[in-house]
């Protein structure tokens, strides 16, 4: 009997000293509260346009770069707190120093400065029957800026207004994509909405 009982517990004997096998768990992701969309006019006095931008979001004018005054007063930034994320806009009047190929070319190099980890840019002709004008990058991947875009007036003569949206996290598309087409339609209204006011 002594043997039966030995015999028989032998095998919990050696399955109690294996190590246990962790799975672990799958990955989650922070809950995210999206904001009902409200709009509001964008209507400053040191700038020269206005368009409707979200309740939600702060507009913060910005009074240096890399610690020297900003070339145009209409420099700011549209911060959206719920999503920790910034659209920095900068504005430079079109003259012989700054002529529109020179901005436009800008425009284009610090788009293509992504492509370092971008998989893709999708570029879209912005044509207003307003007199605004301009592009939209889309920049798939883990890029640090997903969306940029730049505006002008119908002659190019006159107006340049560059804008990037950043989110203060590491690029992961996967995680950010329903964040990132929610702040979409918000540039879209914004563009939507665009007007230059002289």
């Amino acid at each position: 009997m002594r043997f039966f009982i030995f015999f028989a517990g032998l095998p919990f004997l050696f399955t109690a000293c294996e190590e246990p096998i962790y799975t672990p768990k799958p990955r989650g992701f922070p809950k995210v509260i999206y904001p009902e969309k409200a709009y509001q006019s964008f209507s400053k006095d040191y700038c020269n346009f206005t368009f409707d931008y979200p309740e939600y979001a702060n507009i913060e004018q910005d009074k240096s770069f890399f610690g020297e005054e900003t070339p145009n007063a209409c420099w700011f930034d549209l911060h959206i707190p719920n999503f920790d994320s910034r659209i920095y806009f900068s504005y430079i009047p079109i003259d012989k120093e700054n002529t529109f190929e020179k901005l436009k070319g800008d425009a284009f190099k610090m788009t293509d400065w992504h492509n370092k980890k971008a998989t893709y840019i999708d570029e879209s002709l912005i044509q207003k029957n307003n007199g605004v004008n301009g592009m939209l990058f889309r920049v798939e991947g883990p890029a640090a800026s997903p969306l940029q875009f730049f505006l002008t007036d119908s002659l190019a003569e006159t107006h340049f207004l560059r804008g990037a949206l950043y989110f203060n996290t590491q690029a992961r598309p996967d995680s950010l994509a329903p964040v990132l087409d929610f702040v979409k339609k918000d540039i879209e209204k914004m563009l939507d909405t665009f007007e230059w006011t002289d």
